[in-house]
């Protein structure tokens, strides 16, 4: 347990934090070469009016670069409970000889994953720093639903879960919290 006078370790932080479930999300964009795309469970809705979406990414990440340009456009790719190894993928923790099959569509919040659960198509509103962090403010463009079943892929301490209760493996997550402070997922991935 830790009190308020006790400093607090970035091991203990990402813990606690990663009590809170959530779902898992690509957040994909236009890179220089193709699309770019990043997994990431720091995703929010934020405002009804205006329809606005915020996200989380790491200030060294390629997709901080890229949604700091004008213009820049993204994707919130909600993933289903099948989808573990397009997370894997996009968190750059694919298996040697392990690439998932996946497709993009264009839309109007630029690359989009097929067959995801949802997406949400955005257009950079306002990019904001907190820490580590810059915290993206999405202005919302496009909405799709895929088909059902809706069932979403979960995260929680560290490990992919499903609705039923079936599904219960690791996550990708960084081994070393010291130096830079946690990070859930990361973008080391271009197409």
């Amino acid at each position: 347990m830790t009190d308020f006078l006790t400093p607090i370790e970035p091991r203990t932080f990402f813990d606690t934090v990663g009590l809170f479930a959530t779902g898992v999300c690509v957040i994909t964009t236009d890179g220089e070469t193709g699309p770019h795309g990043m997994t990431a469970n720091a995703v929010t809705s934020l405002s009804l009016d205006p329809m606005l979406i915020i996200f989380c990414v790491a200030k060294r990440a390629i997709m901080a670069d890229y949604l700091s340009k004008p213009g820049a456009k993204f994707t919130i790719n909600v993933l289903r409970d099948e989808q573990v190894a397009i997370s894997n993928h996009f968190a750059g923790r694919s298996k040697e000889g392990e690439q998932p099959s996946f497709r993009f569509v264009e839309w109007p919040g630029g690359p989009r994953l097929e067959g995801v659960l949802s997406a949400i198509g955005c257009e950079v509103e306002s990019l904001a720093t907190g820490g580590d962090h810059h915290i993206i403010v999405g202005k919302v463009v496009a909405l799709h639903q895929g088909i059902e079943p809706h069932n979403p892929l979960l995260y929680y301490k560290s490990r992919y879960h499903d609705l039923t209760g079936k599904l219960n493996q690791p996550a990708p997550v960084r081994e070393d919290l010291s130096a830079d402070g946690p990070q859930l997922f990361w973008d080391p991935w271009e197409g």
